[in-house]
């Protein structure tokens, strides 16, 4: 695991899947770790990509399962972080990423990731 983003190596799917992941779940999963460093989705975004859930249930899937996954570029549709508590941290994940910021929040017209374009990785 890495110690600045808590982003373990276990995979998501087959039988390595934590307890009760679902198939919507692990869609989630999957999405948030192909978002690039420097890009983040707002949780209302993953839904809409999925086609499935909403913005809070995205938002359950990532905090019961988001710590193996790079959690950090899942925000708000303000663009602020996940949860006030974690700031500090996602301020540090987004400026080592160079993640385009206004203040304590990720200025989302420049770093929205559509999941579609030429970043996809």
């Amino acid at each position: 695991m890495d110690a600045l983003n808590g982003v373990g190596d276990a995979p998501y799917g087959g039988a390595d899947a934590p307890d009760g992941l679902n198939p919507f779940a692990e869609r989630v999963l999957d999405l948030v770790e192909r978002i690039p460093p420097g890009k983040v989705m707002a949780y209302g975004d993953i839904a809409e990509y999925l086609g499935e859930g909403g913005p809070r249930q995205v938002g359950k899937v990532m905090s019961t399962w988001g710590g193996g996954v790079p959690w950090w570029r899942v925000v708000h549709a303000d663009g602020s972080g996940a949860a006030p508590d974690h700031l500090q941290r996602c301020l540090a994940h987004w400026r080592e990423e160079g993640t385009p910021l206004r203040g304590e929040r990720v200025d989302m017209r420049a770093a929205r990731w559509d999941g579609r374009s030429a970043d996809f990785q």
